[in-house]
């Protein structure tokens, strides 16, 4: 039976509400503009997936404390920080459904709320000296600004190797992931020893998790995000690397002449996919995700028993398993 992210919360179903609470007065303002951006944005929220592992993880690792809150709410405010500059960046209108930040209040205002949450994330941890946490979320975001920017300079070349491929997404999704998981055992009070085990722990997740995302791309679900978008976008992702690699030299010619100039052309997108599918990229991909699955269930089974754990290794199903 498919993991049900209500049964997952189960065993911090009361922290999860509380934290709600704490987080939306982490958020408020006395600018009244800002504080009715910031109600919006807490409004749309996703899955609560970031959250969740961090619980997970102090509860597994030794049990949930005040700066526990404080830690996950660290992480969501530097986080949405990030997502509120990054649609500005892509010029998108839409997030999860709802329009974008940018969308309604324009670019400045968009830009000048991201700063804003971050500068609260900030704040949270130096006003209740939690530096342990704030250098690890902070490391966090400054590797997701390099992998996003690591992965614009390749976009523009197309010459990406495997290797390159697995650095830009450990940096870009795998360590947010990973620090939520350390920031979780960190909070709990954990030793040095749990907490780097549980950021190992959390970075295989994030490699799983994006190889997942990439997989989407190929339509091999119903729904999700729109196929051929990273095509669209020129991402070299691993199904298309692989494929890439094991190609003839003409072959790897005409597909990368199609990525770099007919990437706008639907027909030519489905030329790229088709040619993905028959070379064995998507299998090879799944393949490797599995693998960092594995590895991931493998820490968490060394840990001792408990709902959290069964929990915890139900999320990780979940990441995999999910259809969007």
């Amino acid at each position: 039976m498919k993991p049900d992210l209500q049964q997952i919360q189960a065993p911090i179903a009361s922290e999860m509400t509380d934290f709600e609470k704490k987080f939306r007065s982490f958020m408020k303002s006395k600018v009244k503009l800002l504080d009715h951006i910031t109600s919006y944005i807490v409004k749309r929220k996703g899955k609560q997936m970031r959250p969740m592992f961090v619980f997970l993880t102090a509860g597994v690792t030794g049990g949930i404390s005040e700066s526990t809150y404080r830690g996950a709410a660290l992480i969501e405010l530097l986080h949405t920080a990030t997502l509120v500059h990054d649609d500005v960046v892509d010029d998108a209108n839409y997030r999860r459904g709802f329009f974008s930040v940018n969308a309604l209040w324009k670019n400045k205002i968009a830009v000048l709320v991201g700063d804003y949450l971050l500068s609260r994330g900030l704040l949270l941890s130096v006003d209740n000296g939690d530096f342990d946490l704030l250098k690890v979320v902070s490391n966090a975001v400054r590797e997701m600004s390099e992998g996003e920017l690591l992965q614009i300079a390749k976009a523009r070349k197309l010459d990406i190797t495997e290797e390159v491929y697995y650095t830009i997404i450990r940096q870009k999704t795998a360590s947010l992931i990973a620090s939520c998981c350390a920031v979780g055992a960190l909070t709990a009070g954990a030793d040095e020893e749990v907490v780097e085990k549980m950021r190992d722990f959390g970075e295989k997740v994030g490699m799983a998790f994006q190889i997942k995302d990439d997989l989407f791309d190929y339509g091999e679900d119903e729904v999700g995000k729109p196929v051929g978008i990273d095509i669209k976008e020129k991402k070299m992702t691993l199904p298309l690397i692989y494929a890439l690699n094991n190609a003839s030299w003409s072959d790897k010619k005409k597909i990368i002449y199609l990525i770099r100039n007919k990437n706008e052309n639907k027909k030519a997108v489905n030329q790229v996919i088709d040619f993905v599918k028959a070379s064995g990229g998507l299998n090879y991909a799944e393949e490797i995700m599995n693998k960092f699955y594995q590895e991931a269930l493998g820490i968490l089974a060394g840990l001792p028993d408990s709902d959290y754990k069964v929990s915890l290794e139900n999320l990780v199903r979940y990441t995999i398993e999910r259809k969007k």
